[in-house]
C-alpha cells in the first residue's frame, strides 16, 4: 500500500506552478466600475470638443455653443422612444421643415394648417419621419438634453478629477512634511488640521466659492480703487476748505456733504473705468475658483493618512540606513518614501474624486458652482426639479442627470474598493 502511494505521488519539481494572482482582478465590482468610468470619461470628456464648439445653425452674427443651441418650438418634448401626447404631436408637426409641409399639402390638396393639425393617417406618419426628436428629450428652451448631459458630465468629471488632484497634492505634501520633520512642527501642523476639521466642511466650500466670486466682481468693477480715489479727492477738498489732511476729516466731509460725495463718486467712475472680461474668461475664472474651493478643503484626511504612513516608514531600517549614509532629504522623499506611499495615495485619490464631484454638483444645484448656461450635472438636476409639478412633470429633465451622477459616484466607489483590495497585501490570495 505504501509502495502504491509512493508511485502515485508527484515530485515537487514536477508539480504545476501555482496560479498567479493579478491584484487588479481581485474585485469584480471594481473592474465593472473601472469599465463604466472609462466609457463615461471617453464619451463625456471626448465630446466636449464637439459640444463646446459653435452650433452650425446659429443665427447670423451670433456665436452660440452647441450645448446652448435650441429651438423654443420643440421645448419640453419627451425622449424619442416615448410616445408624445396630443399637444406635443401638434408642436412637433409645427416644427417640421416648412418645405416638407408645403410638399405634403400640395400632394393631398390641403392647406399647411390642415397638414400640421393632422395626428393620424398616412400624412401623420410622413410628418412623424421629419419630427426633430432628441434621444433624451428637450428642455424648456428646446435644447437637447443628451447634448447638455454629455457637456455637464464632462464639466463635472473634469472639475472632480482636477479638484481631487489638487487635494492629493496638498494633502501628500503636508503629510510628508509633518510626518518627516516630527516634533513641535508636526504637532503644530496637525493642530491646524484639527481646527479645520472642526469647521463645517460644506460651509467652508460655500464661503470660499462666494468669497472668490466677490473678489472677481470687485476686480471687474474696480470698486476698491474707486473708493480709495474718492477718499484721496475728499482729502484734497478738506485741505482746500481749511480742514486737516486726515482720513477722519475726509470721512466727516463726505458724511456732512452728500452732494460732494455724489460728485466725487461720479468723477471716480468716469476716470476709473470697469475692467471687461469676456464670457469665456469669466467662465474659466469661475471654474478655477470652484476648483480651489473644493480642492483647498478636502485634503485633510489625505494629510492624516500620509503623515501616519511616513511616521511608520521613517522608523524602518532602510530609512535609518539612508539617513546614516547621508542621502539627501529630497532623494529620501523621491526614492524611498513616495514609492512606498503610492498605494494609499492612489486609493484615497480614487475615493476623493466622487467626493469632489458630489460637492461640485451640490454647489451647482444651489447656484454657487457652475453657472448657467454652462451645464453640469448639479445645475441640470436643479432645472429638472423645477420642471416637476402637478400639472405636467417633465421627468426626463431630472432623471438623466441624476441617473448619470449616481451611477458615476457608485462606480468610483467600486473602483476605490477594488484598488484598496489590490494594494492591500493582507487580502492577497495565497
Amino acid at each position: 500500500m505504501l509502495r502504491a502511494m509512493a508511485e502515485e505521488s508527484i515530485p515537487a519539481l514536477a508539480a504545476p506552478p501555482p496560479a498567479k494572482d493579478n491584484p487588479l482582478t481581485r474585485s469584480k465590482v471594481g473592474m465593472v466600475g473601472m469599465i463604466f468610468l472609462v466609457v463615461m470619461a471617453v464619451v463625456c470628456l471626448g465630446s466636449l470638443r464637439w459640444t463646446l464648439a459653435p452650433a452650425p445653425n446659429a443665427p447670423e452674427g451670433e456665436t452660440i455653443p452647441y450645448y446652448n443651441a435650441g429651438d423654443a418650438k420643440v421645448s419640453r418634448l419627451p425622449p424619442r422612444w416615448v410616445k408624445p401626447d396630443h399637444e406635443q404631436v401638434l408642436r412637433l408637426n409645427a416644427a417640421v421643415d416648412p418645405k416638407i409641409i408645403e410638399r405634403i399639402a400640395e400632394e393631398h390638396g390641403l392647406t399647411t394648417d390642415e397638414v400640421m393639425a393632422t395626428t393620424e393617417g398616412d400624412m401623420a406618419d410622413e410628418l412623424r419621419k421629419a419630427w426633430p426628436r432628441s434621444w433624451l428629450g428637450t428642455d424648456k428652451l428646446g435644447r437637447s438634453v443628451l447634448v447638455r448631459v454629455l457637456t455637464g458630465g464632462g464639466i463635472s468629471l473634469g472639475i472632480g478629477i482636477a479638484a481631487a488632484l489638487i487635494s492629493v497634492f496638498i494633502g501628500t505634501t503636508y503629510g510628508l512634511i509633518a510626518g518627516y520633520v516630527g516634533g513641535k512642527v508636526d504637532g503644530f501642523m496637525m493642530r491646524i488640521v484639527d481646527i479645520i476639521y472642526g469647521l463645517p466642511y460644506i460651509l467652508l466650500v460655500v464661503l470660499l466659492a462666494v468669497a472668490g466670486d466677490a473678489l472677481v466682481d470687485n476686480y471687474i468693477s474696480r470698486q476698491g480703487e474707486r473708493t480709495a480715489y474718492v477718499m484721496q479727492l475728499a482729502k484734497q477738498t478738506a485741505v482746500e476748505r481749511g480742514l486737516p489732511d486726515t482720513r477722519e476729516a475726509a470721512k466727516n466731509l463726505l458724511t456732512d456733504d452728500p452732494t460732494l460725495k455724489s460728485d466725487l463718486e461720479e468723477r471716480a467712475r468716469s476716470e476709473i473705468k470697469a475692467r471687461e472680461l469676456s464670457a469665456g474668461q469669466r467662465k474659466a475664472i469661475d471654474l478655477a475658483i470652484l476648483l480651489i474651493a473644493i480642492g483647498g478643503v478636502s485634503w485633510l484626511t489625505m494629510a492624516r493618512v500620509i503623515r501616519g504612513q511616513v511616521l511608520s516608514l521613517k522608523a524602518q531600517p532602510f530609512m535609518e540606513a539612508a539617513r546614516a549614509i547621508g542621502v539627501p532629504v529630497h532623494r529620501q522623499f523621491l526614492r524611498h518614501l513616495l514609492p512606498n506611499l503610492m498605494g494609499p495615495i492612489i486609493v484615497y485619490a480614487t475615493l476623493t474624486v466622487p467626493q469632489a464631484i458630489l460637492q461640485e454638483s451640490f454647489l451647482s444645484f444651489l447656484g454657487i458652482g457652475v453657472k448657467l448656461p454652462l451645464p453640469s450635472w448639479g445645475n441640470l438636476a436643479a432645472d429638472g426639479l423645477d420642471a416637476l409639478n402637478r400639472h405636467r412633470s417633465d421627468w426626463w429633465l431630472l432623471l438623466f442627470p441624476c441617473l448619470l451622477l449616481g451611477t458615476t459616484l457608485l462606480a468610483l466607489n467600486f473602483v476605490g474598493e477594488g484598488l484598496r483590495e489590490a494594494f492591500d497585501p493582507k487580502r492577497a490570495r495565497k
